[in-house]
């Protein structure tokens, strides 16, 4: 894929920005930490195309996500978050990374994965950021599609991009990312598995009714970047 132009609308503007360079990929390594409900692919996007989102994603610019927290009933929540409609990115990543043959023999009560959500989400967790314990949803999205597992893919950590990105949104000394942890939990929140965000790398894991309870720990150094969709099926 190579540089492709997209407006997007940002608060009551509208910026035209372009998407990074995204090159297919092939034997990618996976790493089942749950059997087929939880597992990793390293490598799903390359050092210069995280980079490069991350680039992007400043250009257009974060809002902050925030929550009323669990007395009110909501997981704890507060991090920056871009969300776009780009049905051409979604098939784009869907595509480069062999989603089709990874997903080939699972099936959702009958239903085969057929691509990606076209609503793309780029997140962003500064210092003492965090999105408390929570399960994702299953999307309805039209025409008998419905998502089933979470995409995450790490745009920094693990000694990967280092972030120039201070508190303010400013521009200062670079910090390697340090905690942001996405931890998940089983019965009597008994650990599971526990992640941490390596520059590159794509985390599946299956949501809606088998979701487990898991969180973004807080970050304590650095800035973490991720960006978000979900595999439907049909």
């Amino acid at each position: 894929m190579g540089d492709r132009k997209k407006e997007v609308k940002t608060g009551k503007k509208k910026k035209t920005i372009n998407w990074p360079v995204i090159k297919p990929k092939s034997d990618l390594r996976i790493t089942r930490l749950k059997d087929n409900d939880l597992f990793t692919v390293h490598n799903f996007l390359t050092a210069d195309e995280s980079k490069a989102f991350v680039k992007v994603a400043e250009s257009i610019g974060f809002v902050h996500q925030g929550s009323l927290g669990p007395t009110y009933g909501e997981a704890y929540r507060d991090n920056d978050r871009i969300a776009v409609n780009d049905p051409v990115l979604s098939d784009v990543l869907w595509e480069s990374g062999g989603l089709s043959n990874l997903f080939a023999q699972l099936t959702i009560r009958g239903k085969v994965a057929i691509g990606l959500n076209p609503n793309i989400r780029l997140y962003r967790y500064k210092v003492g950021q965090r999105f408390g314990r929570h399960i994702d949803e299953s999307v309805d999205l039209g025409e008998g599609k419905h998502t089933h597992y979470t995409l995450l893919i790490y745009l920094n950590g693990d000694g990967g991009y280092k972030s120039k990105s201070d508190a303010n949104g400013s521009h200062g000394s670079a910090e390697p990312l340090v905690g942001g942890e996405t931890v998940f939990y089983g019965p009597r929140n008994s650990l599971v598995a526990e992640v941490t965000p390596t520059q590159g790398m794509a985390l599946f894991h299956i949501h809606g009714a088998k979701c487990m309870l898991h969180e973004s720990r807080n970050v304590t150094k650095g800035v973490k970047y991720i960006l978000r969709s979900d595999v439907a099926f049909a």
